[in-house]
C-alpha cells in the first residue's frame, strides 16, 4: 500500500517506511504525503481482537487506555461511553473521543506518565480501575498504581502478533537504497523490524536510512543496525516523531 507523491516527492523520491498496524497506518501516510513522502506501509504488528465478554464495568472509576487499540478493541465489546477514560497519550486520547467517549484525559506521555495523572485526578476510596491491553505489556501500570492504593484490574483484549517476514516489495526498496527513513512507534515493533531485516540479509544494505524512534527503549532496539542516522522523537506520539522528522527535512535541505 502506498500514496500518491506530491510534486516535492516525485522531484526528491523520498519514501518512508511505515512500520505501524493497518489501522494507524493512514493517518501518518496522509502526514507524510503532505510532506512530499510517500509512505511504504508494511505492518510489522497484526492485531487480533480477542473473541471475550465485555469488561464488567460496575464500580470501575474510571478505564486506563495504553495504546489506540486497547481503544479500538474495548469500543468493540462495550457500549459504554460515559466513564472516565485516561489515555497514555494525545493519539490514543483521539481515538477515545471518536469512538465517542465523552470524558477523556491525556497523559500526554508514558505509562509512568499516565500513573502520574491518575494519581492526581483520583482517589483510591472512589472505586477500581480498569486497565484495557494488550498480551504485550510496556511498563507496569498495574503495579505502580497498585503500590498507591488503588484496586486496578487488567482486561486483556487483544494481541499484537508480529509479522512473519517483510513483504518481498518492501526488502526489494531496502536493498537498492529506496527507502530513505523508517518510523517506529514501540520498542516491540522496533525489534520486530530489526529481526526481519536480518533476516531478510538487509544489514549491510541500510546504510542509507534513518531510523526516528518514538522513545528511547525504540531507538536501543536498533542499535545492532548499521543505519545513517538514529533520531527519538520529543514527546512519545505522532506529533513527536512527525516534529522529529520534519527536523531531519530542514536539516538536509541546509546541508
Amino acid at each position: 500500500m502506498g500514496i500518491e507523491r506530491s510534486t516535492v516527492g516525485a522531484r526528491h523520491g523520498l519514501r518512508a517506511l511505515v512500520t505501524r498496524p493497518r489501522a494507524e497506518a493512514a493517518g501518518l501516510a496522509a502526514a507524510l504525503a503532505e510532506r512530499g513522502i510517500e509512505a511504504i506501509v508494511e505492518p510489522l504488528l497484526d492485531i487480533h481482537y480477542r473473541d471475550v465478554s465485555a469488561p464488567d464495568l460496575a464500580g470501575v472509576q474510571a478505564i486506563l487506555c495504553t495504546s489506540t487499540n486497547g481503544v479500538r478493541a474495548l469500543a468493540r465489546l462495550s457500549s459504554e461511553r460515559k466513564r472516565p477514560l485516561f489515555a497514555v497519550g494525545e493519539t490514543t486520547a483521539a481515538r477515545a473521543r471518536s469512538e465517542g467517549f465523552a470524558r477523556v484525559e491525556s497523559a500526554g506521555g508514558n505509562v509512568a506518565d499516565l500513573a502520574r495523572l491518575v494519581r492526581g485526578r483520583l482517589c483510591p476510596g472512589a472505586g477500581r480501575l480498569l486497565h484495557v491491553a494488550g498480551t504485550e505489556i510496556a511498563g507496569d501500570l498495574v503495579g505502580a498504581l497498585g503500590a498507591d492504593g488503588f484496586a486496578i484490574e487488567r482486561a486483556v483484549l487483544y494481541e499484537a502478533r508480529p509479522a512473519a517476514a517483510l513483504n518481498a516489495g518492501t526488502v526489494r526498496a531496502l536493498a537498492a537504497g529506496f527507502v530513505d527513513f523508517a518510523l517506529f512507534f514501540s520498542p516491540r515493533t522496533a525489534a520486530v523490524f530489526a529481526a526481519l531485516a536480518e533476516r531478510a540479509g538487509l544489514v549491510g544494505a541500510l546504510r542509507g536510512l534513518t531510523a526516528i524512534s518514538i522513545s528511547a527503549a525504540a531507538d536501543k532496539a536498533l542499535v545492532g543496525l548499521a543505519i545513517r542516522e538514529r533520531c527519538i522523537a520529543g514527546s512519545p506520539d505522532q506529533p513527536g516523531l512527525l516534529a522529529a522528522l520534519d527536523r531531519v527535512l530542514v536539516e538536509r535541505r541546509r546541508a
